[in-house]
Parts: C-alpha cells; sequence; structure tokens
C-alpha cells in the first residue's frame, strides 16, 4: 500500500491514519500519512518540457506530411494541365470543320465562346464551342495560344506556362509534348 503525507489536521479520505510514532503522535513535521495515495494537490502536472517536446514532434511529423504533399501536387497540376489542353482539341477542330481554318494568335481561345469581330463569313460560327469560359491553368494563368504555331506550323501551339510562370522554360506543358 502506497503512503503518502497529508498536511497535520487533514483527513485521510481512507478514514486511517498511519502514523510514524506511537498511536496518536504526531510526526515531527506536524504531518500524518495517508493510505489512499497522493492527494489533489500532490498530484504530477505536464511540465513545460514535456509539452515542449510533444510539440517538436508535432511539427516534425507536420514538416515530413507537407514535404512529401509538395511533390505529388505538382504532378497533379502538370496531368490537370496536359488533360485540359488535351480537351481543347475537340472545340478547336469543330471550329476548323466550321471555318476552315483556326483562331488566329489576336482571336485566341476566345474565339470558342463568342464569334469573333474579324471573321470573313461570321454566318459559318456554329459555337459557341466551349459549354463554359475558357479555363485557366492549374497555376490561376490564362493558357498560352498561337495560330500557326512554332511547333505545329500546320496547327496551332497550346501550352501553359507552368509552375514558374514563364514561357519558354523547361516546365512548360504544350500540346506538342501530350499525346
Amino acid at each position: 500500500m502506497h503512503l503518502s503525507w497529508v498536511p497535520c489536521g487533514g483527513w485521510c479520505p481512507a478514514g486511517r491514519i498511519a502514523c510514524k510514532g506511537e498511536v496518536g503522535m504526531r510526526p515531527p513535521c506536524h504531518m500524518v500519512r495517508c493510505a489512499m495515495g497522493p492527494t489533489r494537490r500532490q498530484r504530477r502536472a505536464l511540465t513545460l518540457i514535456e509539452v515542449l517536446l510533444v510539440l517538436a514532434i508535432l511539427v516534425i511529423i507536420a514538416s515530413l506530411a507537407v514535404t512529401a504533399y509538395g511533390p505529388m501536387q505538382r504532378k497533379a497540376y502538370i496531368r490537370a494541365a496536359e488533360a485540359q489542353i488535351k480537351a481543347f482539341k475537340t472545340p478547336l477542330q469543330a471550329y476548323y470543320l466550321d471555318l476552315n481554318c483556326y483562331p488566329t494568335t489576336q482571336q485566341g481561345l476566345e474565339a470558342l465562346r463568342t464569334p469573333p469581330g474579324d471573321l470573313p463569313n461570321p454566318a459559318k460560327w456554329n459555337g459557341p464551342y466551349l459549354d463554359s469560359e475558357v479555363p485557366l491553368d492549374p497555376w490561376g494563368r490564362p493558357y498560352q495560344y498561337e495560330c500557326p504555331g512554332r511547333y505545329n506550323p500546320d496547327t496551332y501551339d497550346l501550352w501553359s506556362l507552368g509552375p514558374d510562370g514563364q514561357s519558354g522554360t523547361d516546365d512548360d506543358i504544350g500540346n506538342w509534348m501530350v499525346q
């Protein structure tokens, strides 16, 4: 049985007082021992060092999760850009079938939503060729469009600036790369 000291005059929760020395005598420090264990005032709480240690462990775990998430998100954005570029192929081909040409660089992808003002024969435009607004790339920037294209001189070039947001860099994602 665990015995702990409680202040003199305090009641032992068990109703028994174990005392050093003779029965009825108080120990010299004016404390008596209780047979029930620590009182509420004697219970041990977490120290500041223990709390800080737990927080440090949680921060380390969170940083590992974030560093693992970054590359996966980058790959997901690249795949989403590739899928959107592929999805533009159908409306651009429908535009071509109706007008016998692709939208010019100046007309851009907006020509798939509204008829351009400089069409030679506006009656041939049977759009809109896109059901909704022209989407932005996964990084929130507009897709780049050029017709005739540098990489596809007979058709068009359509590309995303990629993660860095600059044209002509290695991380650009274009229709000449996507099959």
